[in-house]
């Protein structure tokens, strides 16, 4: 089993909330990581929820709940019950155990109008994403293949690049055939299959909804944003806001988009093989998007992720302001990376109190003034310097 570095968290979670909450895509690993903590937990208790034999157990919640209130209940695919925290919130008021819950579900659709439902100071929340780098990827071959056929555990560790690929595809079928339709999406499969796509070709640039909404052949600008909120919520796509501080210039305010898991980007682009990604246009975009993926699973506690850009052409990739401290990063895929004249602008406009240049090198090295290109096992290194 690969050790994922979220269990700590999830141990503190439990070990304060009554509930948690654990979000992330399907087949991201959450049921393995739930039944690795359920084991260190005496007469754990697990539901699936998507099995009938299960679901029958919460016929009569209030009575289920009462009567395991010393176990910790793991309940899998929480979304297959829309109304269940709304037994929850009473349960957990009149018994404040911690550790008595801890909810799997695919963010989105019926599980975010459960979310709806008050339970603030009763559970804590905590998102699962793909393998990251820091988990599997010891060096630069190993974060090459993770970086190409993503971090989802079947595609990652599967025999071969082939099979890795198929099941890529095979994953885009089923969530969009079966697992949105689940989640009370009424969107057409190809429709969303389409926009999808879209994306992925303009992975990391300006989200334009009017632009989409007519390539998708005439539809308004409000559903294209509809299905990027979607594909959002269901932790698809990432929206990167921009960082928008007072400078006195006129920035660029709308966001960025990017396809989260780089192997899914690569299936929806059809790039079934690395030597095929590295003669692709779209490389160094793919790179940028996984290098925000691993930065943003590792923000303090508090930390806001965004991008800078003025008009004039001023850019930075990546800021994270945390309180009155920041950190600029700039994404190269270059093995001698260099910098131009709108990085610089834009470390002048912003003035981080750290400056790195992120880039597939095995070491960190000094680039210029105070500025260092790292590799992307010393991102944990670096940002721990704002907590």
């Amino acid at each position: 089993m690969i050790e994922r570095a979220l269990a700590p968290a999830l141990e503190e979670r439990l070990a304060f909330y009554p509930g948690v909450v654990l979000l992330g895509p399907r087949q991201v690993g959450k049921t393995t990581l739930a039944r690795a903590v359920a084991s260190r937990h005496p007469g754990a208790l697990f539901l699936d929820l998507e099995r009938p034999a299960d679901r029958a157990q919460l016929a009569q919640p209030e009575l289920f709940l009462a009567q395991h209130r010393e176990k910790l209940v793991v309940l899998d695919e929480v979304q297959m019950l829309p109304d269940l925290f709304t037994h929850l919130r009473p349960e957990i008021d009149a018994h404040r155990r911690p550790g008595r819950f801890l909810l799997l579900g695919s963010a989105g659709g019926a599980l975010l109008r459960q979310r709806a439902e008050s339970l603030a100071g009763r559970v804590g929340y905590l998102e699962l994403t793909p393998l990251l780098a820091r988990e599997v990827a010891p060096d630069l071959v190993g974060l090459q293949q993770l970086w190409h056929r993503g971090g989802f555990p079947l595609a990652h560790l599967a025999p071969s690049d082939r099979l890795a690929y198929a099941w890529r595809q095979d994953f885009i079928q089923a969530f969009l055939q079966r697992d949105l339709p689940q989640m009370g999406v009424g969107v057409a499969a190809d429709t969303l299959h389409r926009f999808w796509r879209m994306l992925a070709h303009l992975q990391g640039q300006f989200f334009n909804a009017s632009q989409l909404g007519q390539s998708l052949g005439g539809a308004s600008h409000s559903t294209a944003t509809r299905y990027l909120d979607l594909l959002v919520d269901t932790m698809m796509v990432r929206r990167l806001e921009p960082n928008l501080p007072n400078v006195g210039k006129r920035l660029v305010k709308s966001p960025r988009t990017y396809i989260r898991d780089s192997g899914l980007l690569h299936a929806l682009l059809n790039i079934a093989s690395l030597s095929d990604l590295q003669g692709h246009p779209i490389v160094g975009a793919s790179w940028e998007g996984f290098v925000v993926e691993q930065v943003a699973a590792r923000l303090p506690m508090g930390a806001q992720l965004g991008f800078y850009r003025t008009a004039a052409g001023a850019e930075m990739d990546v800021v994270v302001q945390a309180g009155q401290r920041s950190l600029g990063i700039e994404v190269k895929f270059s093995s001698a990376p260099t910098v131009g004249k709108g990085f610089w602008q834009a470390r002048s406009d912003l003035k981080p109190q750290r400056t790195v240049v992120v880039a597939p090198v095995e070491r960190r090295y000094p680039l210029k003034d105070g500025v260092d290109v790292v590799p992307v096992s010393a991102l944990d290194e670096v940002l721990a310097e704002l907590d």
